[in-house]
């Protein structure tokens, strides 16, 4: 039996996005830059980054929603976490 990779598993990956509403809201101005470094090495799609100027920035687009962002920082960066609009999100093909 072949193993697949992650990386492979997630190639398959079907996204359907609602490009006019995110299902996750952050404060983007939060001031504990500790914090938003542990929401950007937690989320397993890195979809949380930080620059040099230690500004975040978050896109949804290609979240696996599986909450992390929201267990770990609910009411802090994260201020708001729903699955997206029916329809809409995710589609795992591969497991």
């Amino acid at each position: 039996m072949k193993r697949i990779s992650v990386e492979d598993k997630l190639g398959k990956t079907k996204f359907v996005v609602d490009e006019s509403k995110s299902h996750i809201i952050i404060d983007k101005d939060y001031l504990d830059k500790e914090e938003a470094k542990r929401l950007c090495n937690v989320c397993p799609a890195g979809l949380y980054k930080l620059d040099e100027q230690g500004n975040l920035s978050f896109s949804y687009l290609g979240c696996l929603e599986c909450g992390t962002c929201r267990a770990l920082s609910l009411g802090k960066i994260v201020t708001e976490w729903n699955y997206p609009d029916n329809g809409y999100g995710v589609s795992f093909r591969m497991g």
